[in-house]
């Protein structure tokens, strides 16, 4: 295993360990009182926008484009229509980006292109919460101030370095609390520097696994290929935390992407649907705010297919979690079946551990099916034995009764 590589664990990774001293300092700054409140936003916006031209070059005007417009949006319509109109803006640029990126043909030389579309599917997530905050009326953006003081924070909330390329979705009424009255108690050293050794002891492991694995075959392989997935989620998610906690900018107890509990969680579930609330829980709130909560004919289906629209509709994208959705659904049938007849303790104990296995090459389909970019790829996947069991899942639909009632 070449350990140097554990440094740069990829592209974003290393933009966000590059911008960790910095958002140190501009803690220690704004803790201090060195720093006014606009001092503070300003000096959020500069590092934003330096980190999106160093990283993205000239593609970082994809990003620049809608946050501008989105500020726009936001200061000049009125709160019951703001939300459709920064919805709809922000969806048809990020697709068209999307669109326009993937036809230029993958190059693995060239990560600009998938640097700046993290930041505008970041940027979508900040935008829409933000604007069905100001349409439900729990954000005010202060319209006795002048435009200048009114943009500054917006600006800054929507394109602030600590979460431009990754991170959990923080909220502007908790963004905006931090900036204006920062935490001079708060000591974030430690905890960003425990996430980053958790974060290097994630991806050391997946080093270690790489050559063990690679030789598996059939639904081993499958298997193989989503662990390597989720331990290279699991070790980037650690570190776009552990820079928003150097910033004084961390997610409140229980709000971020991963912690231990959720990754015990992850790994011990043997419910497909417990899975997709904890996977990138940030994300699954904000999907659920947006689209299931609001959705009044099938809203687990709108949910999952938003989330393929948002993460860029390739085949595999589209099939994953479309597949995931039927899992879900399936999920909320089978196991109030199985779980009647498991009276015993050692019949409790089998259904445990087979709904766990079964979980474990669900999640498993799904994820390779998701990171698949090619047809030819996914037919390979399609036509595999790894499909019995998501065709089995399926079959619940059929066989078991409806559920009553919504789920989340």
């Amino acid at each position: 295993m070449r350990w140097a590589n554990l440094l740069v664990l990829c592209p974003v990774a290393s933009y966000q360990l590059a911008a960790l001293p910095f958002a140190a300092l501009f803690h220690h700054l704004s803790a201090s009182r060195r720093l006014s409140p606009s001092a503070r936003y300003v000096s959020l916006l500069a590092g934003g926008c330096l980190l999106a031209t160093t990283g993205a070059g000239g593609y970082a005007a994809l990003l620049f484009v809608p946050a501008a417009a989105s500020v726009l949006v936001l200061l000049l319509v009125s709160p019951a229509r703001v939300h459709s109109w920064a919805f709809s803006l922000q969806m048809s640029w990020q697709t068209l980006c999307h669109l326009g990126l993937r036809s230029q043909g993958p190059d693995p030389q060239d990560t600009r292109s998938a640097l700046v579309l993290s930041a505008v599917m970041l940027l979508t997530q900040k935008v829409t919460s933000l604007s069905l905050d100001v349409h439900e009326g729990t954000v005010t953006l202060q319209p006795g101030q002048g435009v200048l003081q009114r943009a500054l924070p917006l600006c800054s909330y929507l394109l602030f370095f600590p979460a431009l390329l990754g991170g959990p979705l923080c909220s502007f009424r908790r963004f905006r609390a931090r900036i204006e009255c920062p935490l001079a108690s708060y000591r974030p050293l430690g905890a960003a520097a425990r996430r980053c050794l958790c974060a290097l002891a994630l991806q050391a492991l997946r080093a270690g696994l790489q050559g063990h694995l690679a030789t598996a075959q059939g639904v081993r392989s499958v298997w193989a290929q989503a662990l390597l997935f989720k331990l290279a989620y699991y070790s980037q998610w650690m570190l776009d935390e552990a820079l928003l906690e150097a910033a004084g900018l961390g997610p409140e107890e229980g709000q971020g992407d991963l912690s231990g509990s959720d990754l015990w969680a992850l790994e011990t579930s043997n419910r497909v649907s417990v899975f997709a609330r904890t996977w990138n829980k940030s994300t699954s709130r904000w999907l659920r705010r947006l689209v299931f909560e609001r959705c009044r004919a099938q809203p687990l289906l709108a949910t999952f297919a938003f989330s393929a629209w948002w993460h860029g509709l390739q085949p595999g994208q589209l099939f994953g979690f479309l597949c995931w959705a039927v899992m879900v659904e399936a999920d909320y049938r089978i196991h109030p079946f199985l779980r009647a007849r498991a009276a015993s303790r050692g019949a409790k104990l089998l259904y445990y551990g087979a709904t766990w296995l079964c979980t474990q090459l669900i999640i498993s389909y799904i994820l390779v099916a998701v990171e698949t970019e090619s047809f030819s790829e996914l037919r390979r996947l399609w036509t595999s034995c790894s499909s019995i069991l998501p065709l089995s899942y399926s079959l619940a639909l059929l066989l078991l009764p409806t559920r009553k009632g919504k789920q989340n």
